[in-house]
């Protein structure tokens, strides 16, 4: 099981995953999109990379928009796997 990561240093990998905020403990982001058929589109992409990490998002979508909240559950707390499927999602929208 991975382990949590200090408060320090989630602070520290903030950098590493720019638009990432943490909120009540877990790693969260709001996306809107063009319209419903590209947000799902990028959901669906995502859903691949979490499977690829072994590690998936909690998220809900309305319409355009997509909130993403990133915790591991198993270790009950924000973990290096929490950080990278946030990059992962990142590089997918094109900021890299």
């Amino acid at each position: 099981m991975p382990e949590t990561l200090p408060p320090d240093e989630i602070e520290a990998r903030l950098a590493d995953v720019p638009r990432w905020a943490v909120v009540d403990g877990k790693l969260c982001r709001d996306l809107v999109f063009k319209d419903f058929v590209e947000a799902f589109g990028f959901m669906s992409m995502v859903a691949l990379l979490a499977e690829r990490l072994g590690h998936h998002p909690d998220w809900s979508n309305s319409w355009n928009r997509v909130e993403i909240k990133l915790t591991t559950h198993a270790a009950g707390g924000l973990t290096e796997l929490d950080v990278a499927l946030a990059g992962a999602i990142n590089v997918a929208l094109g900021e890299t």
